[in-house]
C-alpha cells in the first residue's frame, strides 16, 4: 500500500500552487484603482555631465522598475499617489536615491563613479537582493560589461574567459565543464533562479539577453537543493523595464561560426514582453589530419591520415518568450516558454549518425509584496529535454533518416517561498518545494522511471551588530528513493573599513539520477556490463571556505581559500564471481553503480580589479587548486591504491584583460587584450595529462550612439598566437582544447531603445 504522505504530497502539488495564484489573481482585480503619478528625468555622470545609459531605477516596497536609455533619461508612470523613493544603481557608480510625493519631470540625478564591487547588486549567494560588498557568502559577478568588452557571444566562453573557477574539456562528442575540481553533474546551472537541466544547458542561453552571471564557489544545497555540490551558475536575464527595445546581433569567424541574436522588449504599462531569437552554427575542424594507430599484435604505435573531427559542426536554434502582467505595483504576475534545438553536423565518411537534442521549458509564477515586512513568491517551472539519433545511412539495424530517441528528461518543480523582515536588523527567509523528475530511455528495458523530491528550508540574515553579519540556515529534504537528508549552512561577516572577513560552512548533496539507479548498459568492445543500483546514496559535500577581500573606491583584492570533501560518490564496482554468477553466461564482465568513492579539494582563489586612469581598466583571477579521489578504484595488481588526481581536474587556472575607453561625442571606442588558460588536466578514464594551454585575444569595440539609436562595431582576434593542440588523433589522449587556432572575427549589433 502507497504510504498516505505520499498522496498527500502529491495532493499538494496539483492545487496549491493553482489556488494560491487564483486567488491572488482575484484579490488584484477586486481592489481599486489608486490615483497615480508619474516620474520622469535624467541621470548623468557627476564628473563629465555625459548621460549615464542602463542605470536601473527601482521603487522602494514595489516591483516597479525603469532602466535610463541611451540619453540617461527615464520615465516611471502609474505609480501609486503618495510618497514613492526611488533608488538608482549602475555598475561603476555610487548608489543613490531620491523621494517624490507627486508628479514630478525633468529630474536630475547625478551619480559619481565608484568601484564596480561596492554597487553591484547580487541574489544568488542568498536568495534575496545585497550588494555585493554586503553579502557574507562570497559571490562571483561577470557584468554586462564584462562580457560586452570581451566580445562573448557564449556562456562556454564567459566562463573560461572571464573567470578562473572553470574548465571545460571537449570532444566530438560535446563539453564537459568542470568548477573547482568538479565535473558538471556536480554544478547547478539556474536562469533566473530557476534549474536547467539537459546535456545542453550551456548552450541555451541566448547572451544578448543576460544582465549579468553570478557564481557561487562553494556547496548550495540549502537554498537550491540537490547538484549543488561544488557550486552554482546563476544567469540574470534582462527585465523588460523600457518602452520599447530592440536589438539584432551578427558575429561571423572562421570555420562557418556564425551567430544571430534578436531581441524585441516591449512595456505596455502593466503588461510587457521580451521575446529573443538566437541562431548559432560552426562547421567541422581537424586540429591534425593524422589519427595514432595501435598494432594489436605487435602494440607499436603508427601514425595514419583520419578523416576523424576533432570538433564536430552543428547547428542550433534557440526562441524565448516571457511576459508579465503587473495589475498593482507590487504584484507581478509572470509566464515564460523557451524550444531549442541542436542538430549535429557530422560528415559523412566516419560517421554513422547525427545527434539531435531538443528541449522546451515553460513556467509562470507570482512575486506580492504583501507589506514592507513581507515579500511572497510562488513559481512553476517546467525543462524537457530529448537526444536522437538521425542516421545518415543505412546501418544493419536503421536505414537513413530513421530517428532513434535515445532519452528524454522530464522536470518539474513548484515553490513558495517567502521573506519575513522581523526587524530592521533580522531577515527570514522560508520556503517549500516540490520536485519531479522522469526519464525514458529507448536502450534499456523500461519505458519510464520517475522520483520525487519534497522540501523546505529556511534561513535567518542577521545583523548583530554594526560590521557584523551572519546567516544561518537549514534544509530537509524528503527523497522517493533515498528518504530524508538534511542540508545546513553557516556564515558570517566581519566589515572594518574597506576590509571585509567572510567565514562560511557550506553542505551540498547530489541526488542518484533515475540513470544511475535504474539503466544497464553493455560495453559491446569489452563485453562488459554495468548495472544500475535501486540502492544508491545522495552524494554529500562539505565545504569550508575563508575569505578576505579589501575594497576601495578605485581597485579591490579578494582572497578565497576553501576545503571541499565530498562522500557516498557513486563510481562503477567490479562485481565479485559469486555476485556476477547469473551473468557471466553472456558477459565477460560485470559492474555495478556505487558509493563507493571519497574526494577532497584545497584550493585557493585569488582575483583583483583596478581602474587604473586614463580610461584604463585591469582585471585578473587565479586558482590554484588540488583535488584528490581519496578512495580510487582497486585492482588486482594494485590492490590499495594511493589517492590520484580528480578526473578532469587541473591544478592552475588564470586570466588577466586589460581594457581602455575612450569617448569622442557621439563615438566611444574600447580597446582590450584578454589573456587565459590553464594547467595539464588529467583524466581518470585514461590515466593521462592533457597538456597547458595560454591563450590571447584583442578586441575591439566601436560604439556610435544617435538619439535612440546605437550601432557598435565589433572585431577582433582569439587566440592571436595561434595555439592549438595539433597531436595527432587518439581517443586514449584528449585533447587540451578544441581552439582551432588563430580567428579573426567580425560583430555588428543595432540596437534601439525608448
Amino acid at each position: 500500500m502507497k504510504p498516505l504522505y505520499k498522496d498527500v504530497v502529491q495532493i499538494m502539488n496539483q492545487t496549491t500552487l493553482q489556488r494560491i495564484f487564483f486567488s491572488l489573481f482575484l484579490l488584484a482585480s477586486a481592489l481599486n484603482l489608486q490615483a497615480q503619478i508619474t516620474i520622469s528625468g535624467k541621470v548623468t555622470d557627476k564628473a563629465t555631465g555625459q548621460p549615464i545609459p542602463g542605470v536601473t531605477i527601482r521603487v522602494d516596497h514595489s516591483l516597479k522598475g525603469a532602466t535610463s536609455n541611451a540619453r540617461g533619461e527615464f520615465i516611471l508612470k502609474n505609480l501609486p499617489d503618495g510618497e514613492q523613493t526611488l533608488r538608482f544603481s549602475a555598475i561603476g557608480y555610487r548608489s543613490e536615491h531620491a523621494t517624490f510625493a507627486q508628479t514630478t519631470s525633468n529630474v536630475h540625478i547625478g551619480m559619481a563613479e565608484e568601484n564596480r564591487q561596492l554597487a553591484q547588486v547580487v541574489v544568488t549567494s542568498t536568495g534575496t537582493h545585497r550588494r555585493m560588498a554586503e553579502t557574507p557568502i562570497p559571490v562571483q559577478v561577470i557584468t554586462a560589461r564584462d562580457l560586452s568588452s570581451a566580445h562573448i557571444s557564449t556562456l562556454e566562453e564567459a566562463l573560461s574567459k572571464l573567470s578562473s573557477s572553470f574548465s571545460f574539456s571537449g570532444n566530438a562528442m560535446g563539453t564537459e565543464v568542470s568548477l573547482n575540481g568538479l565535473k558538471s553533474g556536480y554544478i547547478l546551472f539556474l536562469l533566473n533562479g530557476q534549474r536547467m537541466i539537459s546535456d545542453d544547458a550551456i548552450q541555451r542561453i541566448n547572451m544578448a539577453n543576460v544582465k549579468r552571471i553570478e557564481i557561487l564557489n562553494s556547496s548550495a544545497s540549502l537554498l537550491y537543493g540537490s547538484d549543488a555540490v561544488g557550486g552554482v551558475v546563476n544567469i540574470i536575464t534582462d527585465d523588460d523595464k523600457n518602452g520599447i527595445e530592440v536589438s539584432s546581433t551578427t558575429r561571423v569567424s572562421n570555420h562557418q561560426r556564425i551567430s544571430e541574436a534578436v531581441t524585441l522588449d516591449l512595456n505596455l504599462g502593466k503588461l510587457t514582453s521580451g521575446t529573443s531569437y538566437l541562431y548559432r552554427q560552426a562547421g567541422n575542424w581537424q586540429l591534425s589530419p593524422l589519427a595514432e594507430i595501435v598494432d594489436k599484435k605487435t602494440k607499436q604505435v603508427k601514425e595514419e591520415p583520419t578523416t576523424k573531427q576533432a570538433s564536430l559542426g552543428y547547428g542550433n536554434h534557440l526562441v524565448q518568450q516571457r511576459f508579465s502582467y503587473s495589475p498593482l505595483t507590487n504584484l507581478t504576475f509572470k509566464a515564460e516558454g523557451s524550444f531549442y534545438d541542436n542538430m549535429s553536423r557530422r560528415p559523412i565518411e566516419g560517421y554513422d549518425y547525427n545527434v539531435n537534442h531538443r528541449a522546451y521549458a515553460y513556467g509562470a509564477g507570482m512575486q506580492y509584496i504583501i507589506s514592507p515586512r513581507l515579500f511572497v513568491t510562488a513559481n512553476f517551472a517546467a525543462d524537457n529535454y530529448s537526444s536522437s539519433f538521425i542516421y545518415l545511412k543505412d546501418t544493419k539495424k536503421n536505414k537513413q533518416g530513421d530517428r532513434l530517441e535515445r532519452k528524454r528528461i522530464q522536470y518539474y518543480k513548484g515553490d513558495v517561498s517567502g521573506v519575513f523582515k522581523l526587524s530592521r536588523n533580522n531577515k527570514l527567509s522560508t520556503g517549500l518545494e516540490y520536485l519531479n523528475d522522469a526519464l525514458s530511455s529507448a536502450t534499456d528495458t523500461y519505458d519510464r522511471k520517475s522520483t520525487y523530491t519534497a522540501s523546505a528550508f529556511a534561513q535567518d540574515e542577521w545583523t548583530i551588530a554594526p560590521g557584523l553579519e551572519l546567516v544561518a540556515g537549514l534544509r530537509y529534504s524528503f527523497n522517493e528513493t533515498f528518504h530524508s537528508h538534511l542540508s545546513p549552512s553557516l556564515s558570517i561577516m566581519g566589515v572594518s573599513g574597506g576590509l571585509r572577513g567572510r567565514v562560511s560552512y557550506s553542505t551540498g548533496f547530489k541526488a542518484p539520477t533515475l540513470q544511475q539507479i535504474y539503466s544497464s548498459e553493455v560495453a559491446q568492445s569489452s563485453n562488459r556490463l554495468t548495472l544500475g543500483n535501486i540502492n544508491l546514496k545522495p552524494e554529500e559535500s562539505h565545504n569550508l571556505s575563508v575569505n578576505l577581500e579589501y575594497l576601495h573606491r578605485r581597485f579591490s583584492l579578494s582572497a578565497t581559500a576553501f576545503f571541499n570533501h565530498i562522500s557516498h560518490m557513486i563510481n562503477y564496482r567490479t562485481l565479485t564471481k559469486e555476485e556476477a554468477a547469473p551473468y557471466l553466461k553472456e558477459y565477460d564482465e560485470v559492474q555495478m553503480r556505487d558509493n563507493i568513492d571519497r574526494a577532497r579539494v584545497l584550493g585557493l582563489n585569488l582575483s583583483a580589479h583596478a581602474y587604473l586612469g586614463a580610461g584604463f581598466d585591469f582585471a585578473g583571477s587565479l586558482s590554484l587548486l588540488d583535488g584528490k579521489n581519496i578512495t580510487p578504484m582497486a585492482t588486482k595488481k594494485n590492490p590499495h591504491p594511493d589517492p590520484i588526481q580528480l578526473d578532469k581536474s587541473v591544478g592552475i587556472l588564470g586570466n588577466a584583460r586589460l581594457n581602455w575607453g575612450h569617448t569622442w561625442g557621439l563615438y566611444d571606442l574600447k580597446l582590450g587584450i584578454l589573456a587565459y588558460g590553464q594547467g595539464e588536466r588529467y583524466s581518470a578514464t585514461y590515466d593521462y595529462y592533457s597538456p597547458a594551454f595560454y591563450l590571447l585575444d584583442f578586441v575591439t569595440t566601436h560604439d556610435f550612439t544617435l538619439g535612440d539609436y546605437k550601432i557598435t562595431l565589433g572585431a577582433g582576434v582569439e587566440n592571436i598566437l595561434d595555439w592549438r593542440d595539433a597531436r595527432p588523433w587518439n581517443t586514449s589522449k584528449p585533447y587540451a582544447s578544441l581552439q582551432p587556432g588563430r580567428s579573426p572575427y567580425v560583430s555588428l549589433t543595432l540596437h534601439y531603445r525608448r
